[in-house]
């Protein structure tokens, strides 16, 4: 199992390695000068030159390259001379540890560096996505418990009541649920349940987890603005859940060993819950892992649309004011999410089905 785990490690490394390579490139040979955004409308040739230096804009773009490898790894080598470099590190800043000194560099053990935003008066990147993380974190929690809760409930009557108009209602509901893309669902349920029916649900069209008073002094925690963009967010992945439990419970139900339970005259409710359901839930684990991976880095319309401030409304914001920085930081913060949900989901397939072997 250990060997397992240092294996998919090892690649998960390469898949970081292979994501930062391709937003880094991506992201710099889109128009523009990253220093003059910085310095918006109070640019001078001096300012700008400074800026260029400081973080290494007036370098080859392989450099620049292997300087921002340098910054988000967690190892890395520092010129500890030159604090003009933009190889720079202020040690304390970055809670940055010194393995070993060779002449006027060091290799330190750090916490990732993911640059500062363009636009947030050099508010460090890091910080941004750990003030709007949690939210998003907490909408695609809230959507995934919805999507799998009721998921395997209609599943499972889906499964039992095959053939029939109630199987035949639930699966159509599920296909037309996979067929409404996020952003018009958005607009249409904030729109009903927001406006329309606002007398009667008492529901906003848009709100964060939490909410500033008029003097815009303190702020207030308020839950029942997650209601909708949960909802919202958890329209499809309920769709696959409902058609993934049905048929692969119709499938374990057609086994040798669930006719022998028949015989034995164990109950359907024995039968399908405590031998048949628990067997079939390795393809949604499957599924239910991707799609909670794929809200975190996909709510970026449902949060827009709702005014919830999590960090998928902050990529947006980002791209508009072309904030590379964020942007890139984001979208590798996301994909180490991915890589760590991934190696969890095989080590709970072990636990659900002891006849899955980690090697």
């Amino acid at each position: 199992m250990y060997n397992y785990i240092l294996k998919k490690v090892f690649y998960s490394i390469l898949v970081i390695y292979g994501v930062i390579t391709i937003v880094f490139f991506l992201f710099h040979v889109l128009p523009g000068d990253p220093a003059r955004m910085m310095l918006d409308k109070r640019e001078d040739s001096k300012q700008l030159e400074l800026i260029k230096a400081k973080y290494g804009f007036d370098k080859p773009l392989h450099l620049q390259y292997f300087y921002y490898l340098n910054d988000v790894s967690i190892l890395s080598f520092h010129n500890t001379k030159d604090v003009n470099s933009f190889a720079f590190l202020d040690y304390k800043k970055y809670n940055a540890k010194i393995l070993f000194n060779y002449k006027d560099f060091s290799l330190v053990f750090k916490t990732p560096y993911l640059r500062t935003s363009f636009v947030k008066s050099n508010l460090k990147v890091s910080s941004i996505i750990k003030s709007t993380f949690p939210n998003t974190f907490l909408l695609a929690l809230l959507a995934i418990i919805f999507a799998l809760v009721f998921g395997l409930v209609f599943g499972v009557v889906s499964a039992l009541n095959k053939n029939n108009i109630i199987d035949r209602i639930v699966l159509y509901l599920s296909v037309m649920g996979m067929a409404l893309p996020s952003f018009f669902s958005a607009i249409l349920i904030a729109w009903i349940f927001g406006y329309i029916l606002h007398s009667y649900t008492g529901l906003s069209m848009t709100g964060s987890l939490y909410e500033i008073d008029d003097y815009g002094i303190g702020r207030s925690l308020n839950l029942k603005n997650i209601i909708l963009p949960a909802i919202t967010l958890g329209i499809r992945p309920l769709s696959v859940v409902i058609q993934l439990c049905r048929n692969s419970l119709l499938d374990v139900l057609s086994m040798d060993y669930i006719r022998t339970a028949k015989a034995k005259g164990l109950s359907r409710f024995l039968i399908v819950f405590k031998h048949a359901l628990r067997n079939s839930l390795n393809p949604v684990i499957t599924a239910v892992s991707g799609w909670f991976a794929s809200l975190l880095a996909g709510a970026v319309f449902v949060e827009y649309i709702f005014a919830w401030n999590g960090l998928g409304k902050e990529i947006v914001d980002a791209l508009n004011n072309m904030d590379l920085p964020v942007v890139m930081g984001s979208v590798v913060f996301i994909s180490l999410i991915f890589v760590i949900i991934n190696i969890l989901v095989d080590l709970i397939y072990a636990w659900v089905d002891p006849r899955v072997r980690i090697e």
